[in-house]
């Protein structure tokens, strides 16, 4: 799944046959690519799907406010569960992915209580999807009573434990101009939202964070840069300096990706009014030209090719001398981080 369910969904992730139209819908998918497609992502980044349909309304159903966003994202979460139970009970081979946009809240500017509280809610909310699927939200959890006051009910979260399942590998989703994130107040006092630029101490504490939570192998789904082949450039050499650092502590960050291949069209065109040359947001491996759209060969084509041949020789082996490898035993079973290494999730 990826941001949205066929039209004819009435309420999209409202209804109440959500939960097990998708769970089918993930049975049959894995039906019939079995033994040819073994690495599923039952539904990409629920936060930010729960964000634009629920908090802010800009997708179906188009809820707003905080109400909105938990009364999307339970459900949504549900079909998680129910879809990886599905793609399980299909294949006992597959290997499930779940991915979600990765935040790092910096500390607010100033330093003081009302913004330290938010910033601290908005770190525990980057993990609330994968809190859920887990089983990890009871009494206790930062974000419990909150969920309650903002229409959950016991049972609905009680439902997320008994029916917990394990993750197997974590995609993290993280771009240097919208991970990095911070709280200010402005000189007129109202509370802004800055995105300080993120570089590779940025990916080397987002994995950090994964990892300290939930102690899962990880992989970057999606991160580049914006702007000039240069700075995209810069991007790559950084971020891929990063995994191998991680790499060396022993946190298993085990692929990456980059992501789009090619120049994209800016999400505001949907709702634009100027021509489509104004949308286009250079962000690819290749470009587009502007006119014709035709793709364009960058520097980058031919390094991020070099990487994908040289295999971990960027990277670098895991160092696993303070490694539990129990803790990867459910992904190295179905052998995602074997030497055999299946198609962006091994080594």
């Amino acid at each position: 799944m990826h941001y949205g369910t066929p039209p004819w969904l009435e309420g999209a992730f409202l209804h109440s046959d959500y939960t097990a139209r998708v769970a089918e819908f993930a049975a049959r998918v894995a039906q019939r690519w079995k033994g040819r497609i073994h690495l599923w992502t039952p539904l990409n980044e629920p936060r930010i799907t729960a964000w634009f349909c629920g908090k802010v309304g800009v997708w179906p159903p188009a809820r707003r406010g905080w109400r909105g966003f938990v009364a999307v994202l339970l459900p949504l979460c549900r079909g998680i569960v129910e879809s990886n139970r599905a793609l399980l009970s299909v294949d006992a081979e597959n290997v499930l992915a779940h991915v979600d946009a990765a935040n790092h809240w910096l500390s607010p500017q100033p330093a003081e209580p009302l913004l330290e509280e938010l910033t601290q809610f908005r770190r525990e909310l980057v993990f609330l999807g994968l809190d859920l699927i887990t089983g990890r939200v009871a009494p206790g959890h930062p974000l419990w009573n909150w969920l309650l006051q903002h229409g959950a009910s016991v049972p609905e979260l009680e439902w997320f434990h008994e029916r917990r399942v394990p993750l197997d590998v974590i995609g993290i989703n993280c771009y240097p101009m919208l991970s990095q994130k911070q709280f200010v107040r402005t000189k007129s006092g109202r509370i802004r939202i800055r995105f300080p630029p993120g570089d590779a101490e940025m990916v080397e504490r987002i994995a950090e964070l994964y990892w300290e939570r939930y102690r899962r192998p990880m992989f970057i789904a999606e991160t580049a840069g914006r702007g000039t082949a240069a700075r995209r450039m810069k991007w790559l050499r950084q971020s891929v300096a990063g995994v191998r650092r991680l790499r060396e502590r022993g946190i298993p960050l085990i692929g990456y990706t980059w992501w789009p291949m090619f120049d994209l069209v800016a999400w505001s065109y949907r709702q634009g009014r100027g021509p489509l040359a104004g949308y286009i947001v250079p962000m690819g491996l290749y470009g587009l030209d502007r006119t014709t759209l035709d793709r364009t060969h960058t520097p980058l084509v031919d390094a991020y090719q070099a990487l994908a041949l040289g295999g971990a020789s960027a990277v670098g082996p895991l160092n696993t001398v303070n490694f539990d490898h129990a803790e990867t035993g459910n992904i190295q079973n179905r052998g995602a981080v074997s030497a055999q290494g299946r198609p962006a999730a091994g080594d």
